[in-house]
């Protein structure tokens, strides 16, 4: 991971505990998403925002996203094995795991390398 993108994946994280702890679910998955965007492929920080994101999901009580991300949390070791990740996937239950999508203009710039 380049120092421009841990730097980025870095803030993403911190803003999405920051909001975390404020209860502010909603912004705190915003920014899950973003960082699972810049941070699927590597172990440690792929795993890690489906750790969080799950933790959103218990908080909300909603059962689909926390069969999701301890589905997508199991998927992670295989996935950084075999250098498998959709480009752009967004990370939560809400979407298809296999689905490549758009990466965000502001984020594009982070994952150019």
């Amino acid at each position: 991971m380049t120092p421009k993108l841990k730097s980025a994946y870095k803030s993403e994280m911190s803003s999405a505990i920051s909001a975390y702890e404020a209860r502010d679910l909603e912004q705190a998955f915003h920014h899950l998403e973003r960082a699972h965007i810049l941070g699927q492929r590597k172990f440690s920080p792929h795993l890690e925002t489906h750790w969080w994101m799950l933790k959103v999901g218990v908080l909300r009580r909603d059962l689909r996203e926390i069969m999701g991300q301890v589905l997508r949390a199991f998927a992670v070791l295989p996935a950084s094995v075999f250098g498998w990740v959709p480009v752009g996937n967004t990370g939560g239950a809400n979407v298809s795991a296999l689905k490549s999508m758009d990466i965000p203009e502001d984020l594009a710039v982070f994952l150019e390398d």
